[in-house]
């Protein structure tokens, strides 16, 4: 596979462990020079060991992503990032009626924020450039709920909003926007609704129509970082419930 972004600047966030993780290999595999951003330091240094003889490279910086001044004082590799993924670890299940206000703001700060400032960061130099490639990591809920995810649920649809938003308004600058929707055929998400499961009172498994496989994390990043800035365009009504 050829992405075509031998040299380019990346930065992908909770690079330490799982679907971050690969995704960073996969872009350092391509040539790329990757940020790995992540809390966990020990981890952080096993990434750059193992991923010794890539085309690319793979640099580290930790961060809290909950952490506003952490995110500020990654300004000086955002401002150069041409290829930004924005990745945010799943936050506690449970029904959505039982979390409380303190828990919101904590899991609001890390998942959407977080986000929003990383971009705000990045985007002033993709303008300049006008190349951008922004790539946000949710899951499949956003495209039906998961039972027993309910801060998952409702957060990530908050971040697929702001990101369709966001594409629209700099669609003709030379930068893309589209959101990596993981889906239970996939390990990571398997493991996440597994938890959900454990955790759930009185949860009952639904089953729903067999749908094809998604692609793997690394084609479907692909896709995303090989995709070409649209015209303006308007969105489409949303077809009835």
């Amino acid at each position: 596979m050829n992405l075509e972004i031998n040299g380019r600047r990346a930065l992908v966030t909770a690079a330490s462990r799982g679907l971050g993780r690969a995704i960073a290999c996969a872009l350092a595999a391509e040539g790329a020079e990757v940020i790995a951003v992540a809390r966990n330091a020990e981890l952080l240094r096993a990434l750059v060991d193992q991923s010794a003889g890539l085309r690319g490279s793979i640099a580290t910086r930790t961060c809290d992503l909950a952490d506003a001044s952490a995110i500020a004082a990654l300004s000086d590799v955002l401002a150069h990032t041409e290829i930004l993924v924005l990745n945010t670890g799943g936050p506690p299940p449970g029904p959505a009626a039982d979390v409380s206000d303190a828990v919101w703001i904590q899991q609001f700060e890390s998942m959407f924020l977080s986000v929003v400032r990383l971009t705000r960061l990045a985007l002033p130099g993709m303008l300049q450039r006008r190349f951008g490639r922004i790539i946000v990591v949710v899951s499949s809920g956003v495209l039906e709920p998961i039972a027993n995810l309910g801060i998952s649920n409702s957060l990530r649809m908050a971040v697929v909003g702001w990101a369709k938003t966001l594409a629209n308004e700099v669609a003709g600058s030379g930068i893309t926007v589209n959101c990596l929707a993981p889906g239970a055929s996939q390990p990571i998400a398997s493991l996440n609704l597994t938890k959900a499961v454990r955790s759930a009172r009185g949860f009952q498994s639904r089953k729903s129509n067999a749908k094809p496989a998604d692609p793997s994390p690394r084609d479907a990043m692909a896709m995303r970082v090989n995709s070409r800035p649209s015209p303006p365009f308007s969105p489409a009504p949303a077809p009835p419930m």
